[in-house]
């Protein structure tokens, strides 16, 4: 056997190797921590747990009615605003301004926010909101999940909308349409499916985020949709019971987890499958 060829397999036998270990050994703590949620999350599950309110301190019973709406509310408002500015602005960046400078910076800015820890975005929402408002809310809270949406959409959409064809474009200023109606008409319907994906995406990112809540909405242990006051959540509930010793806080605390990683898990599934069903058209 040729020397250099037999060491160029060892070579690839090693990559390999070290390739399937790695993936080995992060799936072992994958499975470990699903195992560990859903073991303690499935014995916390009961009817209480969507129709009670969180229980005050050393109480039995009790449920998270409360903070799974007002995480519903929280997660709602925030897409509502921020979708439709990520849409505009990924349409802007494909479809007017593709080559222009100002669609280069404004891309720079969106993967800087993409990768933004998201307690930064709490810090900010907090001196912009926050302090002038007086207080915590959940309008502070929802415009923090926003400012989290709102890359995530930015940057599917431009994505979306690039893989559409030229030629149907071409086709559309042939027979004489503005590009506004051309857009609406041609270009989204055809990467409709991808912005759906995007915003499920961009649903999974913000439903479990915990520092930014901390900073805006922050929690309370009863019934509350004022957005003007602060407003129970899922993620900050958990936080909070999850560090205390009662053992029943500890338990909602755990089926509350399981509760937003089975919604982030549907999400991710449905956006993959929407994905995958556009790819093989």
């Amino acid at each position: 056997m040729n020397p250099l060829y037999a060491r160029r397999r060892r070579t690839s036998a090693i990559a390999m190797t070290l390739c399937v270990g790695a993936t080995i050994f992060g799936l072992i703590w994958l499975t470990m921590i699903l195992f560990t949620l859903f073991w303690n999350g499935f014995a916390g599950l009961s009817v209480s747990l969507f129709t009670e309110m969180t229980p005050p301190p050393n109480a039995q019973g009790g449920g998270l009615l409360n903070a799974i709406v007002g995480s519903l509310i929280l997660t709602f408002l925030g897409i509502a605003v921020g979708a439709p500015i990520g849409i505009l602005a990924g349409t802007y960046m494909a479809e007017y301004g593709r080559y222009s400078k100002i669609t280069s910076v404004i891309r720079f800015i969106n993967d800087i926010l993409l990768s933004a820890p998201s307690i930064i975005i709490g810090l900010f929402v907090y001196g912009a909101v926050v302090v002038p408002m007086g207080g915590f809310s959940g309008l502070a809270g929802a415009l923090a999940l926003a400012v989290i949406a709102l890359p995530v959409v930015v940057r599917t959409t431009e994505d979306m909308l690039l893989l559409v064809p030229t030629q149907l474009r071409e086709a559309a200023v042939a027979l004489g349409m503005p590009q506004s109606y051309m857009i609406r008409k041609i270009t989204w319907r055809a990467a409709r499916v991808g912005l759906v994906t995007g915003l499920l995406l961009a649903v999974a990112r913000v439903s479990g985020e915990t520092a930014p809540l901390l900073f805006t909405a922050l929690s309370n242990q009863f019934w509350s949709v004022d957005l003007l006051k602060t407003m129970a959540n899922l993620p900050v509930t958990i936080n909070n019971f999850i560090n205390n010793p009662d053992p029943n806080w500890k338990r909602l605390a755990w089926a509350g987890a399981l509760l937003i990683t089975l919604a982030v898990l549907s999400l991710n599934i449905i956006a993959r499958s929407l994905s995958g069903g556009r790819n093989s058209k």
